[in-house]
Order: structure tokens, then C-alpha cells, then sequence
């Protein structure tokens, strides 16, 4: 089993996306976790023939118990086959996720012990935001701290020194993982930092002084368009950028179905996806913190003009 980590809006399933194109995870179950109780990257997995999705709650928590009854599930299927027996699970989790519990509820689970060995726990960076996270974001330090392998993705878009020192930072946080570069999923060698100087971080980070992360859901009906909905997000993330950390959905545009993507401020060109019909096109999920759920739907509807 592979568990893939990482905190909001790292990469994680662009990742994946570009291994199952590559065939990398041929054959695997996948198993994609979100926090939502709308789910999004489910859309974006095709590649994968297994596919289940946990919505509505982390699997290192509120959907443990969930988790643990699919992986019983797959484990007595698996039991029963005599040919093509699956060999491989992916579990992608929700970026707000602490992989720990998740690996060690499956290690100490009496059946799912003598079935599954996680031999991997990758962990997705950004790294445009990981430095801010590792400072301010308890979760994001957990999420390293555990990870056998860091993938860092965006380098290509980062500061040169901020990404070394990102790196530097990243081997004193976890000497013992291995370190990789990333741009939209293709492996991409990194740059030297054995110079560089690391983050000094503060030995504890207290997570109780901090308002909970949450996910909203936000339908976009025939009242909203396009350009209203694109004015409102750039208002939002313009003033409340650094309290929305996530914004994910597929929006249905003139120019075809759009998936929209932010991670703080930063707002990631839009990707055409294929026509198909999806219950969840223009459904938008808001992941962040210090605002009230109605009061993003109020202010949409402002935007739109909508009593």
C-alpha cells in the first residue's frame, strides 16, 4: 500500500494523475479521501479501473472507521480471487489528514496486518507554501515529519532561494526521507542546497490557539454565472486569501467544463476537462478558516446580483 499525503492544495492529485497515466499504479485499487462531503478528485481519476471514494471526513480520524471497513472489503475480495489478484492500494488522502494514524491504524488492525504492508508513505510540498505552513500550520509539520519520501512539487514556478532554503529546511524537519522534485507530476532533478540555510522553526507549534480548517460547498446555480463567479473568487481570495486555503470544483463555462483550483492567494490557470456528465459540475468546495459557511454563499449571491 502507498499512502499519499500532503497538506491542501500540494499536489497531490495531479500526482497521482500523471503515475495512472503513466502506469505507474496499473492495476491498483485507489482510494481517494477527502474531507468534502462533495468530493472532487474522483472526477479527475479516470485512469484508475479501481476507484472508491471516502468523502465526508479525514481517514486518520472521522473516516477511520470507513476506511478500515473498505480495506476489510478489498482484502476478502482479494481472498477470493485465483487469478489477476490485486497487488497494490493507493490511498490518496485528504489534505487536512495526518498520515500517522492512518498507517498505524492499519499496522494494528488484527486482519488488515496479515494482508497489507505500507510500504511507502509519500508526502506532496509545495513549494510556494510549505515554508508558511511549516511555520504557522501544526498538520503540515505532522504530514513531513512521517513521510518515507517528499515530493516537491511547483519547483518550477519558486523562488531559487526560497526553494533551497524550502529543502534545507525540509532534511532538518526529516534527515531520514528522500527528497524529489516535481512540476505537474513528471519527476525533475533538484537544485543543489547543501548551502543553503534552513528555516529556524519553533520546537512546538500549538495547534489549540488556531481556528479549525473546514470545508464549505457552495452550488453554483443558473442565478450565477461565470463571470460573476470568477469576480467573486478574485474578491475572496483578494481579501480573505490568507483564511481560504483550499478552493477546488468544476465549473460548467461557455468554454466547456473548467476545473478551478486555488491554494491561498494563488490561483492555478484552469483545465478544460472532458465532457461528461457529473453531478458535481458546478460545485465549488471552499477549505479554510475564521469565516462563517453562510456567509460565503451571501456574499456570492451579492456578487451575482441574486436576492
Amino acid at each position: 500500500m502507498t499512502v499519499l499525503g500532503g497538506f491542501l492544495g500540494s499536489g497531490k492529485t495531479t500526482w497521482l494523475r500523471h503515475q495512472l497515466h503513466e502506469g505507474v499504479f496499473k492495476g491498483a485499487f485507489v482510494i481517494v479521501n477527502e474531507a468534502a462531503e462533495t468530493p472532487v478528485d474522483d472526477a479527475l481519476l479516470q485512469g484508475s479501473s479501481n476507484l472508491a471514494v471516502l468523502a465526508g471526513g479525514c481517514a486518520c480520524c472521522v473516516g477511520k472507521e470507513d476506511l478500515i471497513a473498505l480495506l476489510h472489503k478489498i482484502c476478502d475480495d482479494r481472498s477470493k480471487q485465483t487469478e489477476h489478484r490485486l497487488e497494490r492500494i493507493v490511498l490518496e488522502t485528504s489534505g487536512l489528514a495526518d498520515p500517522g494514524p492512518i498507517v498505524e491504524a492499519i499496522r494494528t488492525d488484527p486482519i488488515l496486518v496479515h494482508h497489507i504492508i505500507v510500504s511507502e508513505t509519500l508526502v506532496m510540498v509545495d513549494a510556494l507554501h510549505a515554508l508558511s505552513q511549516l511555520r504557522s500550520e501544526p498538520l503540515g509539520r505532522k504530514q513531513i515529519e512521517i513521510a518515507d519520501c517528499m515530493m516537491v512539487s511547483k519547483i518550477d514556478d519558486a523562488n531559487p532561494d526560497d526553494l533551497a532554503r524550502l529543502l534545507a529546511t525540509l532534511h532538518v524537519v526529516n534527515p531520514g526521507a528522500q527528497i524529489f522534485g516535481t512540476v505537474k507530476g513528471t519527476e525533475v532533478p533538484l537544485p543543489d542546497f547543501s548551502q543553503a540555510e534552513p528555516e529556524h522553526l519553533a520546537e512546538v507549534l500549538n495547534e489549540v490557539d488556531l481556528p479549525p480548517i473546514f470545508p464549505s460547498k457552495l452550488a453554483l446555480d443558473e442565478t450565477i454565472d461565470w463571470t460573476s463567479f470568477s469576480v467573486w473568487l478574485s474578491a475572496l481570495l483578494h481579501s480573505r486569501g490568507n483564511d481560504i486555503v483550499r478552493v477546488k470544483g468544476v465549473v460548467r463555462t461557455p468554454a466547456g467544463r473548467l476545473l478551478v483550483q486555488t491554494v491561498r492567494k494563488v490561483v492555478q490557470s484552469p483545465e478544460i476537462l472532458p465532457e461528461q456528465e457529473s453531478r458535481e459540475d458546478n460545485t465549488i468546495v471552499v477549505i479554510g478558516r475564521g469565516y462563517r459557511e453562510e456567509d460565503l454563499a451571501r456574499s456570492l449571491k451579492y456578487f451575482a446580483g441574486a436576492s
